[in-house]
């Protein structure tokens, strides 16, 4: 039995893991694990909302237009308007866990 392909597509930033759960055209739910010294940069997506679940620790969400700041613990939730730029942040002390659902539409990743 042969392995499935790797993933070869390159992301404009490092986390300690990615995952994939689902993919459709015009969705995914996506599983990302950041350390307290990773980010996810500063960012929009023209067509798609995401959708931010945390699992594990906490992250903090800074928005744009208008400027604002979200804590997320496990079970949270919070979502962000496409076209909205935000930054992804752990403020913790610890490996925080999150799951991303980005859609409806075709994903892009547009750096602010």
């Amino acid at each position: 039995m042969t392995s499935p392909p790797a993933d070869t597509r390159q992301y404009p930033y490092e986390v300690e893991r990615r995952a994939r759960h689902a993919e459709r055209p015009g969705f995914r739910i996506s599983e990302l694990t950041i350390s307290p010294t990773q980010q996810v940069p500063w960012h929009y997506h023209t067509n798609v909302q995401d959708t931010f679940y945390v699992l594990e620790g906490e992250i903090t969400l800074t928005l744009r237009d208008p400027d604002e700041v979200i804590r997320l613990a496990p079970s949270q939730t919070y979502s962000v308007k496409a076209g909205r730029p935000h930054l992804v942040r752990n403020p913790g002390t610890s490996s925080a866990t999150f799951l991303v659902l980005q859609g409806l539409g075709i994903y892009d990743f547009v750096p602010v």
